[in-house]
């Protein structure tokens, strides 16, 4: 009776044992990866939060266009804070609280601001975490990385497009409709194509953000 029930306790600890033997090399290998992410997914979430403030400004000002533009960005900035998190936890690693902080100020500021933003993402940010997760041959990092990366750089157009048209009081040449690939983000002006060129997602998955 008591040899079996020392072998069932082997047994037991055995298994947790590989339990987190198994768990563990997921934070050991990807240890940059994992700090990324998490710095990834605070400022894809602060930065969702910071466009819808953006919009209800702008649409305060009078700017109903500049406010959807910053509606479908902060429907995109979502999805990536989404996509970030997902592979976090599949890393096992721990997903940050957020508490988005950020000041609204003029429209045209806000839309300075912004630029400002996507321009370090597009040079510095993703770039140095896309290297990082290559390194480590942390693939859906990678894929993550690289969705937000692509479309980062169509949301800095975007907001620089909407800058000259509030300079040039010319706001209402701008677009009354976005769609958003729910897959990776990607925005386009009006109509999406059939399939998202970024990640391929078919454009009945995509949100309409329309006036």
């Amino acid at each position: 009776m008591k040899t079996g029930f020392i072998s069932f306790f082997i047994l037991i600890m055995l298994s947790l044992n590989l339990t987190v033997e198994a768990k563990a090399p997921l934070a050991v290998n990807y240890q940059k990866s994992v700090k990324d992410l998490q710095n990834a997914f605070k400022g894809e979430t602060t930065a969702s939060a910071k466009y819808a403030a953006y919009a209800e400004k702008a649409d305060k000002e009078g700017y109903p266009k500049i406010a959807l533009l910053f509606r479908a960005a902060s429907k995109a900035e979502s999805i990536h804070a989404g996509n970030h998190k997902a592979v976090l936890e599949k890393m096992a690693a721990e997903v940050p609280v957020v508490n988005p902080e950020f000041e609204v100020k003029t429209t045209k500021e806000n839309l300075g601001d912004a630029i400002s933003g996507e321009s370090y993402e597009i040079a510095t940010m993703y770039p140095d975490f896309i290297k990082d997760a290559s390194a480590e041959s942390a693939n859906l990092a990678m894929i993550s990385f690289n969705y937000a990366y692509q479309v980062e750089k169509k949301h800095k157009a975007l907001y620089e497009k909407a800058l000259n048209a509030l300079n040039g009081n010319n706001v209402d040449s701008l677009s009354d409709l976005y769609m958003v690939c729910t897959t990776c983000g990607n925005t386009y002006e009006g109509e999406a194509p059939a399939r998202c060129g970024i990640s391929m997602t078919p454009k009945e998955r995509f949100v309409r953000i329309k006036l």
